[in-house]
């Protein structure tokens, strides 16, 4: 009986996605091993290294694909999926923390004067991450998914080929069409252009 055991670590994510969208929960448990250290990091990048805070967004995450398997479409790539999906609860979660800044509006006016200038850099740099996400959830796949590598999860190029089993030459000619197209889309950002 054992040999038609299925082998989780060795079937893909898109594999795992689709034997639990049939209520295979093992399938899960091998989706939940492989990412929720690396989202755990994307979060902790993103949300100003708030553990707690971050903690729940995977804790949120795992359990929207474990109730709504089904809303991952399994002819795509999962690791660019599950990413843009966090992207969106980044983008989301900056909107709860701009309209609870905006609350708390009894300070001292020179605590509030430091408290603006420090939000104000806040809100510029958190405008830009979800403007950066909205851009990138826009590019084709293979654009998206070399860049994601190479500056939010740190491989080398040489790990990016292997991942995507590509030569290095096309990691780097992907990853220069990458940055291109989002410098051209976030000149807004750029103080040249001010």
């Amino acid at each position: 009986m054992r040999l038609f055991t299925p082998q989780y670590s060795k079937q893909t994510d898109e594999e795992l996605m689709s034997a639990l969208g049939k209520g295979d929960k093992r399938a899960f448990n091998e989706i939940y091993d492989r990412y929720s250290q690396p989202l755990f990091g994307y979060f902790m990048k993103l949300l100003a290294r708030d553990h707690g805070k971050c903690e729940d967004l995977v804790h949120d995450l795992f359990a929207k694909i474990i109730r709504k398997p089904d809303y991952f479409d399994t002819t795509r790539s999962f690791k660019t999926w599950v990413y843009s999906v966090a992207s969106n609860m980044c983008k989301n979660e900056y909107k709860r923390m701009a309209v609870r800044k905006n609350v708390k509006s009894d300070m001292e006016p020179a605590q509030f004067l430091k408290s603006s200038s420090d939000t104000l850099k806040t809100v510029q740099e958190k405008e830009f991450g979800a403007a950066l996400q909205e851009v990138l959830v826009k590019m084709d796949e293979k654009h998206q998914s070399v860049f994601r590598l190479r500056h939010f999860e740190g491989f080398s190029m040489k790990e990016i080929a292997e991942e995507l089993s590509i030569n290095e030459g096309t990691v780097k000619s992907r990853l220069f069409y990458a940055t291109k197209t989002l410098a051209a889309s976030l000149k807004a950002f750029n103080p040249i252009y001010h």
